[in-house]
């Protein structure tokens, strides 16, 4: 091979390598009960990361077999995906940037507001069609029933940082009043209740609070949380990935140069 298609070879095998944690963190996220709910955000950065590493290998061929025409293949593909990337950058860092989440006096967890998130996003989740199936989701997994395993006292469970989703869904506002017994089940206040939220609330374990707002505004912290801390990942694979573009399309400038020069070498011959 060429000077130019070695180091090429050798770009893409770092993007290769920079393409296995966008793969990572698309199936943490894809994990999280909250992701696993919403089918429209579980995979699109598995996907994107399968397809950088795929068109990576393909520039590795081209440039170990000195397949230009693949080279320019993945230079355009690879184009493509460092600009589909980019945009998933600033929409989730658009949509993940309003936080409704607020302290809650003598409390280690926090507490959300619906109105406080993004509309897009609160649109795309709370919507009644998409509500239906979330809730139907999140009553079939384990997200509340692990409180019960894990705090048994009310002061280990008032201290606890829990996740906002456990915080919104699992049991009845702070500013309800009701009583603990345990972290998913709540004896009502005497007292008239102003949020419409703690007429909701139900200590039948099919129902808890998932139709409550806060349980919609937990759902989009845990959101929130979990996109900008993938954020962070996506971030450093994208400069790398440009990185390593820009010098692979120099690269290839290079080698067309090389291959130029060596046919009008031989037409001399």
């Amino acid at each position: 091979m060429g000077v130019s298609n070695n180091i090429t070879a050798v770009l893409n095998f770092i993007a290769f390598l920079a393409s296995i944690p966008i793969i990572a963190a698309g199936i943490w996220l894809a994990q999280n009960p909250d992701n696993e709910c919403i089918r429209s955000f579980r995979w699109p950065v598995v996907i994107l990361g399968a397809l950088v590493l795929l068109v990576s290998l393909a520039g590795f061929a081209g440039a170990y077999w000195r397949k230009q025409g693949l080279l320019a293949l993945y230079l355009f593909s690879m184009a493509l995906l460092i600009l589909l990337l980019l945009i998933l950058l600033v929409l989730a860092f658009v949509v993940t940037r309003p936080d409704g989440s607020y302290d809650v006096p003598g409390r280690g967890y926090r507490e959300s507001r619906l109105d406080g998130f993004s509309p897009w996003l609160r649109d795309r989740v709370t919507s009644s069609g998409s509500w239906a199936k979330i809730r139907s989701c999140l009553a079939d997994s384990d997200v509340c029933i692990r409180l019960a395993q894990n705090y048994i006292t009310p002061e280990q469970f008032f201290n606890s940082h829990i996740s906002p989703l456990q915080s919104g869904c699992c049991k009845p506002p702070t500013a309800c009043g009701y009583s603990y017994v345990n972290p998913i089940m709540w004896t009502s206040p005497t007292n008239p209740m102003a949020d419409p939220d703690c007429y909701v609330w139900n200590n039948d374990q099919n129902q808890l609070c998932y139709n409550c707002n806060a349980c919609k505004a937990g759902l989009l912290g845990n959101l929130r949380k979990e996109w900008r801390k993938a954020n962070i990942i996506l971030i450093v694979a994208v400069v790398v990935l440009i990185w390593v573009y820009l010098i692979a399309c120099s690269a290839y400038r290079n080698a067309q140069t090389e291959e130029l020069f060596n046919r009008y070498k031989q037409g001399w011959v």
